[in-house]
């Protein structure tokens, strides 16, 4: 969970990112006639595609966790533990819903900021 809330601040930023990178793009877009929830969607879509792409990337990499298999032995008992990973349907559902609930978690303060741009500060910023 520690490391979740990490990632949904990294998302967070890097949105945060883009949005004072776009200012004047997002200004220009106001100044069009696009309306403020049309700027929040935006930013809600890229944040939610970002994690998408980062989960699927992810699920990727972990296709390949098949293919190895951990043991230990118990000197006690002269046992064998082996562990492998399995990449359920079930593991690929909550992986591409844990990106979902990220993507809009940390996008979601990054795109009301956007949203709330004054138009003519946005086309001054530079």
């Amino acid at each position: 969970m520690i490391f979740s809330l990490g990632a949904v601040i990294g998302a967070m930023i890097t949105m945060y990112a883009a949005v004072a990178n776009r200012t004047i793009e997002i200004g220009t877009m106001r100044a069009l006639g696009f309306r403020r929830r049309s700027i929040l969607a935006a930013f809600l879509v890229e944040g939610l595609l970002i994690s998408l792409i980062g989960a699927a990337i992810g699920l990727f990499a972990a296709s390949f966790l098949q293919l190895f298999v951990i043991s230990t032995l118990n000197f006690g008992t002269f046992t064998e533990l082996a562990f492998g990973f399995s990449l359920s349907p079930s593991v690929i559902r909550n992986t591409l819903i844990f990106a979902v609930v990220m993507g809009i978690v940390g996008g979601f303060l990054p795109a009301v900021r956007a949203s709330r741009l004054n138009i003519v500060n946005a086309l001054r910023a530079s």
